[in-house]
């Protein structure tokens, strides 16, 4: 089966590049890694005018979704270009609250498909973390069959990446919902945030499988490029075929959500585990490619590649997804410790 976007997909994806190679991503991602979160909310608020956080929203709370394979593409260029921030969350609280329904469906959901607002969100099996919980509206959490609005970030821990900032919700707050509407919905929430998740593992895989390539073909030993070696054109083929094997499964994954397939949790899963491990894998071999200078944190190149090892693991490590693949189990283990590369890291 061949997944080909049609051409209004195809030019949605090239005005998000457009913009966010405008919008000097790298600068943005450094800035928000020290916690200022300004030029972050603009960028959000570019993104918000093209529709993103709004494709996930049902046209009744003012969203045009949902759709699935817009998704997908937007958040394959959110990875590509290391947007920082819960964009994720975003859209996985927008399907949360979506499938609650109720008051607070209807004072959030308008603002965050709009881009009045942003949220952020933790799930049981899914760690104790809420990702950027001091850089936004919303806080929510789900504690058994219970939707809760927390009253503020809690406690920073420390990631993997800098520009994942983890916090432990503080206790307490509203309760939102309770009952078996919020555990349905709460899973489905969860499909979504490993679909979305799976896009930008496999944007970020793709850029650094670009940035490797052009540095191979400067880089001389012996005063001959490293990219003509034999052994160098063979790793990056590999990085490639990972990647390439992983786009159609985002998309069936896609196609799936979109109620094509009765249970969408195994491709949404299939899709996770592969785009995360393509991203894992370009990024070890970006590392390795470049030598010592990819150890440099002022070389753009560590923006992504410390961002690969979380996106693989976050909302299902390799293991969960592998196991709901094969059906022996739920797609969330328990967490693992902060910095391990464990959900939500």
């Amino acid at each position: 089966m061949r997944f080909l976007l049609d051409d209004e997909q195809r030019e949605f994806a090239r005005s998000l590049d457009a913009m966010l190679t405008a919008s000097d991503t790298p600068a943005v991602v450094r800035a928000w890694a020290a916690g200022n979160h300004g030029p972050g909310r603009d960028l959000w608020a570019r993104l918000a005018q093209t529709g993103v956080f709004a494709l996930a929203i049902p046209e009744t709370y003012e969203g045009v979704g949902p759709l699935p394979v817009e998704l997908a593409v937007a958040f394959t260029e959110l990875g590509r270009h290391a947007v920082p921030g819960p964009v994720v969350e975003t859209v996985a609280a927008g399907v949360l609250l979506g499938g609650v329904g109720g008051a607070a469906a209807k004072e959030w959901l308008p603002r965050l498909a709009s881009g009045a607002a942003s949220a952020t969100l933790r799930m049981d099996g899914y760690g104790p973390y809420a990702l950027d919980a001091d850089a936004v509206d919303a806080v929510f959490t789900v504690t058994g069959d219970e939707l809760w609005l927390a009253p503020g970030p809690g406690a920073l821990s420390v990631s993997l990446d800098p520009a994942r900032r983890l916090w432990r919700p503080a206790p307490g707050g509203d309760l939102l919902a309770s009952g078996p509407r919020v555990a349905k919905a709460a899973a489905r929430a969860a499909r979504w945030a490993a679909f979305t998740t799976a896009a930008q593992a496999l944007g970020t895989g793709e850029n650094l499988l670009r940035t490797t390539v052009e540095y191979v073909k400067q880089r001389t030993q012996f005063g001959t490029a490293i990219g003509s070696f034999q052994a160098v054109k063979h790793r990056l083929a590999d990085v490639l075929i990972g990647l390439e094997f992983a786009r159609p499964l985002l998309y069936g994954a896609a196609l799936a959500l979109a109620g094509q397939a009765p249970d969408a949790g195994a491709e949404v899963a299939a899709a996770k585990v592969t785009a995360g491990e393509a991203g894992y894998a370009a990024a070890r071999a970006a590392l390795q490619l470049h030598g010592a200078v990819g150890y440099t944190q002022e070389l753009d190149l560590s923006l992504w590649l410390r961002k690969a090892r979380p996106l693989r693991d976050a909302w299902g490590t390799p293991g969960a997804c592998r196991a709901r693949v094969l059906g022996d189990g739920p797609a969330a283990p328990a967490a693992r410790r902060p910095g391990s590369g464990g959900f939500a890291q």
